[in-house]
């Protein structure tokens, strides 16, 4: 799996999701889901999403959250939040073991060879888990 690198300017990541969904399935009817973090938790991106007969799993703020009750009375939603647990857990280990948090380099290039191995390091520091499995 590719990552995609994008310049922080505070809405990449929601563009980069948007682009993502668009390469998925242009012109698809299928119903999918997307699920992430409160930081993509906004109105126009929750509008968008629909528009694209995506289904947002998106995890609430605190206040004023721009998902409503058809999205988050569903089953689909708690069992989305459980899972997403696991997809941050190795992010949350690149930024504290894996010195991503502030890298050094600069630069997509490096910026991105640096994030392969961080993803590297993190799978071989599980194969041991398992492996014992």
């Amino acid at each position: 799996m590719q990552a995609e690198l994008t310049h922080a300017d505070g809405c990449s990541e929601r563009k980069a999701a948007l682009d993502m969904l668009d390469r998925h399935s242009p012109g698809s009817t299928r119903r999918l889901t997307l699920g992430a973090d409160k930081g993509y938790d906004s109105a126009d991106f929750v509008t968008t999403l629909r528009r694209m007969v995506v289904t947002p799993l998106v995890a609430q703020k605190s206040r004023h959250s721009a998902l409503d009750g058809r999205t988050t009375r569903h089953p689909g939603y708690t069992l989305s939040q459980r899972r997403r647990k696991k997809i941050e857990e190795p992010f949350g280990w690149a930024k504290t073991v894996g010195g991503m948090a502030q890298t050094l380099h600069r630069g997509l290039h490096r910026i991105g060879a640096r994030f392969t191995m961080t993803r590297v390091d993190c799978n071989l520091a599980r194969l041991p888990n398992l492996l014992a499995t």
